[in-house]
């Protein structure tokens, strides 16, 4: 997200994991956190340190997640474009 005040809300957390077809449980072990944490970011329940969300956010971006700025629409995400390989 362009913003550094931005955080990731749990509906595009939930949304990027759809995205890259990962669980909770994988989400978890990419960023490093516990499962628990993650769900109950994602349901709404706590809202995590700012250490841990931001944790979240580096292991979905680094999965080639991208973060969209609500801009007015309502925040996004999408995933970045694969880059088509040099024909010979």
């Amino acid at each position: 997200m362009e913003s550094a005040n931005s955080a990731i809300t749990p509906a595009q957390s939930r949304a990027a994991r759809g995205l890259l077809d990962w669980s909770q449980s994988a989400l978890a072990q990419a960023s490093n956190l516990s499962e628990s944490t993650v769900r109950d970011f994602e349901k709404g329940r706590r809202l995590p340190t700012v250490n841990n969300l931001a944790a979240i956010q580096r292991a979905l971006e680094a999965a080639g997640v991208i973060f969209v700025d609500e801009n007015g629409e309502g925040p996004g995400v999408r995933l970045k474009k694969e880059r088509p390989e040099p024909s010979v």
